[in-house]
């Protein structure tokens, strides 16, 4: 079963959406044939936040509301987090432009660590205050990864990955997806948002089992056979 995940780093629904999922995975049996693929998605492409401005007034400006306002909300996204053991901390949070952070999960997915990197960068912004746009601080995320430090800094001073995030993006425009984190399931079926736990392991089982169908005996066609407790044999 393949899963495609188009998400944001700097969305916090996104870190939620992937731990929920990760919570249904862990009671599904078989997890283990279970692809994850993260898809770039930028909630902002145009996004060059101004040094010194917080999360708070970035939102407050952004909404057209007040600074509290923005800060009641954090509280409340902050809390919803810790019901899946993340501690956010938007008081630290830098805001960022996540082109650069995007190519670099693409870079990771060369070497099978996609999810790592994914997981690593979302810790980062939204619970570490670390500034994801920043090269040196990318830099060093990406050893904590053991990624080949040579080619993290090709990448991080070019526009190496640029096409394959650009791809991403456009095939999140071609399914419709409106807003993130939006799970593809097999091709097949779609789930928006960060839905509870028990809706991802729903789907889970639904995927599977429509990919591996049970045969269905035909009525009025038991006959003679060896039973598994040795009845009849």
């Amino acid at each position: 079963m393949k899963i495609e995940i188009w998400s944001d780093i700097v969305c916090p629904f996104c870190y939620i959406g992937k731990r929920r999922l990760e919570n249904a995975l862990a009671q599904f049996p078989h997890a283990e044939a279970v692809e994850i693929q993260w898809r770039s998605f930028e909630l902002d492409p145009e996004a060059n936040p101004e040094p010194g401005v917080s999360q708070y007034q970035r939102l407050a400006a952004k909404y057209g509301n007040t600074e509290a306002w923005a800060r009641q909300m954090s509280a409340n996204m902050t809390q919803m987090a810790a019901a899946e053991g993340l501690a956010f901390d938007f008081d630290r949070a830098v805001p960022a432009n996540t082109f650069r952070a995007h190519r670099l999960v693409h870079l990771a997915d060369r070497y099978g660590k996609q999810d790592a990197a994914k997981e690593r960068l979302f810790k980062a912004y939204l619970e570490e205050g670390k500034d994801i746009n920043d090269v040196a601080t990318l830099a060093r995320l990406a050893a904590e990864l053991e990624l080949p430090a040579a080619e993290v800094g090709q990448v991080l001073n070019s526009d190496e990955f640029a096409q394959d995030v650009r791809h991403d993006e456009y095939q999140a425009r071609q399914i419709g997806v409106r807003g993130v984190p939006y799970f593809v399931f097999d091709d097949k079926y779609a789930v928006s948002g960060a839905q509870p736990t028990e809706l991802f392991l729903e789907v889970l089982e639904k995927v599977w089992e429509e990919a591996r169908p049970q045969p269905v005996q035909l009525a009025g066609t038991e006959g003679a056979a060896c039973g598994l407790d040795g009845s009849n044999c």
